[in-house]
Formats: C-alpha cells, sequence, structure tokens
C-alpha cells in the first residue's frame, strides 16, 4: 500500500490528463512582494515611520508589542528561549525574561495542553509547534479541549487568549515531514479560527490580532518566506482584522482565491492572463476558518467565474468548501464550473515537489479553461 502511495504521483505525471507543469515548464522568476498597504485597514497613526523587515523579524516585533503590552502574554515552545528553530523568538528571553519566554520539554501535546491550562486561567499564552506536520499529536488538545472549551462550560470559562503558532507548508527541500498544509483539519472544528498571512505587514498585524483575539487561533506561517518575503513594516503596534478577506487586486473576468505564498503565484498568473486580455480578481482569503464568503460572492457576481488555489491535496481542502458554497450561493450568476488548483491526493513528495506545487502556470492555464468554458449543452446544439 505505501508502495502504491508513493508511485501515485509519479504515475499521475505520466498521463495524458495530466502535465507535469501544465502548459510548460516555467521558468525561474523572482516573486513578486511589492503591494501597496491598505491605509485604511491598517489606520496607523504614524505611517511614515516604517522599517524593511522579512517575514521572520515582523513576526518577531509582533510577538514584541504583545509581550510589552500585555504581561499575561507569555511565549514557549521547543527551543522558544534560544530563538527557535527559524529565530522567530530571537532576543525575546532575552529582554522579557525566562518567566516569560521560555522552553518546553519536546512533546507537543504537553506544550498545547499546558497552553490551554494557562489560557483558561487567564493568561495569554502564545505555543510554538516547530512544524506544522507536527501538531498531530496535540489535535486532541486542540480540537476537543481549546475549541470547546468556552461551549461546554455555558461561556464560564474560555481559551481566548490561546495562540498556536506553526510553520507550515512547501520549502523547497522539506519533504513529506516538514512541507505538509494541515489547515483543513482544522477549518472542520468550530471554536477555532484558523490563520495564514501572505506577507510581513501581514504577519505582524494578523499576528497581533490573533495574540489579542477573544477566540483560540490557529496561527499557519507559510515557512519559505520567513527570509524572501520582505516589506517596509509600520513600526507601531496595528492589527489586520481576522475573518476578512482582501481583494489584493479587482478585475472583472475571473476571481482567484487563495492564501499565503500561493498568493505570489496569483499574482503571476494574472498577469500572464493581462497579456491575452483577460482581467483577474485576486482574493487573499487570509483567514481560513471561519472565512469570508461575502467578499467572494461579491466577485463571482461580478467575475462569473471562480478559481481557488492552495498547496494541500486537493480533496476535501479548503477549495472544495469554497467551490460548493459558491455553487449554492452564485450558481445563476457563474458562467463556468468552479477551478480548483491545488496539491495532488498523495503525501507530500520530495523528489517530484515542483511537480506537485499549484504554481502560476497551472493557473494560467486555469485561467484559460475558465474563460474559454462551453457548457455540454451548449456545444450539443453546436453539433446538431
Amino acid at each position: 500500500y505505501q508502495y502504491m502511495l508513493s508511485r501515485a504521483l509519479t504515475k499521475a505525471c505520466q498521463a495524458i490528463s495530466c502535465r507535469a507543469f501544465a502548459s510548460a515548464a516555467p521558468a525561474a522568476l523572482p516573486m513578486d512582494f511589492a503591494e501597496v498597504p491598505n491605509v485604511d485597514e491598517l489606520q496607523l497613526k504614524e505611517p511614515d515611520k516604517k522599517r524593511k523587515l522579512n517575514m521572520c523579524t515582523a513576526l518577531n516585533e509582533a510577538m514584541d508589542l504583545a509581550l510589552a503590552k500585555d504581561k499575561e502574554t507569555l511565549i514557549f515552545g521547543e527551543d522558544v528561549k534560544f530563538g527557535g528553530v527559524f529565530r522567530a523568538t530571537v532576543g525575546l528571553n532575552e529582554k522579557y525574561g525566562t518567566d516569560r519566554v521560555f522552553n518546553c520539554p519536546l512533546s507537543e501535546q504537553g506544550v498545547i495542553g499546558f497552553a490551554v491550562g494557562l489560557a483558561a486561567d487567564g493568561s495569554r499564552p502564545v505555543a510554538e509547534i516547530q512544524f506544522a506536520d507536527y501538531i498531530f499529536p496535540a489535535f486532541d488538545q486542540i480540537v476537543n479541549e481549546a475549541a470547546k472549551f468556552r461551549y461546554r462550560t455555558g461561556d464560564n470559562f474560555n481559551v481566548g487568549g490561546l495562540t498556536i503558532r506553526g510553520s507550515y507548508g512547501a520549502v523547497g527541500h522539506g519533504g513529506h515531514y516538514h512541507s505538509q498544509s494541515p489547515e483543513a483539519y482544522f477549518a472542520h472544528t468550530p471554536g477555532l479560527t484558523v490563520v495564514v498571512p501572505r506577507s510581513p505587514i501581514q504577519a505582524k498585524g494578523l499576528l497581533l490580532a490573533s495574540i489579542f483575539s477573544p477566540d483560540p487561533v490557529i496561527f499557519f506561517e507559510p515557512k519559505i518566506l520567513y527570509r524572501i518575503a520582505e516589506e517596509e513594516v509600520p513600526e507601531e503596534y496595528y492589527e489586520l482584522p481576522l475573518r476578512k478577506a482582501e481583494v489584493m487586486k479587482e478585475g472583472k473576468d475571473v476571481t482567484i482565491v487563495g492564501f499565503g505564498t500561493l498568493t505570489r503565484q496569483m499574482k503571476m498568473a494574472a498577469k500572464m492572463a493581462e497579456e491575452k486580455g483577460i482581467s483577474c480578481e485576486l482574493i487573499d482569503l487570509r483567514t481560513i476558518y471561519p472565512y469570508d464568503f461575502d467578499t467572494i460572492e461579491k466577485s463571482i457576481k461580478k467575475t462569473g467565474r471562480l478559481i481557488i488555489t492552495h498547496e494541500a491535496p486537493i480533496t476535501n481542502g479548503i477549495g472544495a468548501e469554497i467551490a460548493t458554497k459558491a455553487t449554492e450561493k452564485c450558481f445563476l450568476h457563474m458562467e463556468c464550473p468552479p477551478k480548483r488548483v491545488c496539491g495532488y491526493d498523495t503525501p507530500f513528495p520530495f523528489v517530484h515537489e515542483a511537480v506537485y506545487l499549484p504554481n502560476r502556470v497551472r493557473l494560467f492555464d486555469a485561467i484559460l479553461e475558465s474563460v474559454n468554458y462551453q457548457s455540454a449543452q451548449i456545444k450539443r446544439k453546436d453539433y446538431q
């Protein structure tokens, strides 16, 4: 059975219906991180005070501000005292002491169980799971304890101060134990909020909003962006709204929805489409659950077409949920069925990572298929 799984992706790529890189193998291009910050959303007091940060240092700055704002904020996890495996917490122990920034034993279940207890007692714990792939030993603590604490106590107690950080997604060389995207497991659990940022500005604002949210939050950080994503980040404290998607680029022909790293591929695919005269509207979901369907619905009713993309396997992923709801709510406004450009239903591959991941060319193919779609009924009429 394991052998069959390991061969599944290779066989899929050899099949006629699946081309490894869609239309053609994409040439290496630098990812475009240039964005115009949404000043109205940020509501900055001193918009001119900013400095260049990558995503890792933006997260570090957010945790620094959270520790300074509330003495009940605690940060802990495996190697966190020394800065963490990705150096996201570097310098915080020296600044705030071991009582507030400290290491935990190598036990994800223990880390999260401890965090749930602290949050129930009124603290504001920020617990780190080094890799999202290793969050599963803590699954019971998250979905049966943290998510249901408020409900099962009749709102007498809650763990709303709990934030769980975890590095997630592809990194280029992680293989099946350091590259997974497990957001869909938690997006099926009422009581949790699941967040994925796309950039340093977003990471800082969304993490601060998560730490001070009244609900427990799982904050998945695209680790491939830790160093390569850089922006001029405002120095002051600011929060970005949870449960609110953002229209990154307005368009009129196709709506593309994604989050995290894949927003870069969405932007590059949209540029390719523009060369063909196709206008794409790009939406960053930001909060995966509960997600903002109102923004998506408004866009679909304008464009009539929908593409959803994510790194996780296609079956039962977030894309399936959004596509189904779009069909339920927007069916009479749609020019073609929703399309999903996602990872394949295999374990995350090491050698075939470039084949497995959605990219701008696969997205561009989906755009072309959407705008050129003709229903079977129309085709039958043409044939007759």
